[in-house]
């Protein structure tokens, strides 16, 4: 999963600012993706550049709110929707990209888990060909044949994953709004008139 699409996800469900982000990275994906909280700054001013991300102002103390733009809103919708191409690790990101979905209130999870279901029941480009410059000889005939053993035992794996999670999306109410908790590291912004001594640690 790359954190660019996870950020843009989270941000369709509003207004956010970047620690808030962090936090709810962890917290929507079960705790499965711990991100060091510069990558996060770090990716929100590469998606400003870009023009995914825009300014919304500040909170009332000062910390920097960040939304989408029409492009972003646009780019997290197809992310959400598992178009695209995959990560190299496939299974990590349809399974952080389903939590995502579960996790936000204004996201049809049921449309993601179903795109990902049609991916892992027939993955594209699996034509079940062979290129004549890889076709293994006799002595790797076998080593072939488990390799694409693991490959289907994986698919499978993930289908009936995804069918507990469709159940998830539809008798349990697993999307939440996002917390309302401050930081506890570095320093908020002195207000006007407030003297640098009397700022408070966040």
């Amino acid at each position: 999963m790359a954190v660019r699409d996870a950020l843009l996800a989270l941000l369709t469900a509003g207004p956010a600012y970047g620690f808030q982000l962090h936090n709810e990275l962890s917290r929507r994906t079960g705790g499965r993706r711990r991100i060091n909280v510069g990558q996060t700054y770090a990716t929100l001013e590469r998606l400003t550049k870009q023009s995914l991300v825009e300014s919304a102002g500040a909170t009332h103390d000062g910390l920097p709110l960040h939304r989408l733009t029409a492009s972003g809103r646009e780019a997290a919708r197809a992310w959400l929707d598992a178009e695209g191409e995959r990560d190299a690790d496939a299974w990590a990101e349809t399974v952080d990209r389903v939590l995502i979905a579960l996790s936000l209130p204004d996201v049809d999870a049921s449309r993601t888990i179903a795109r990902e279901a049609v991916w892992w029941g027939a993955p594209p480009g699996d034509d079940g060909e062979t290129d004549a410059s890889s076709r293994p000889d006799a002595a790797g005939a076998a080593l072939r044949a488990l390799a694409d053993d693991a490959d289907a035992d994986r698919a499978r794996a993930m289908v009936a994953w995804l069918d507990r999670a469709a159940g998830a999306a539809s008798s349990a109410d697993v999307a939440f709004p996002f917390s309302a908790e401050r930081p506890r590291r570095g320093r908020r912004p002195v207000a006007a008139g407030e003297a640098p001594a009397a700022q408070a640690s966040a």
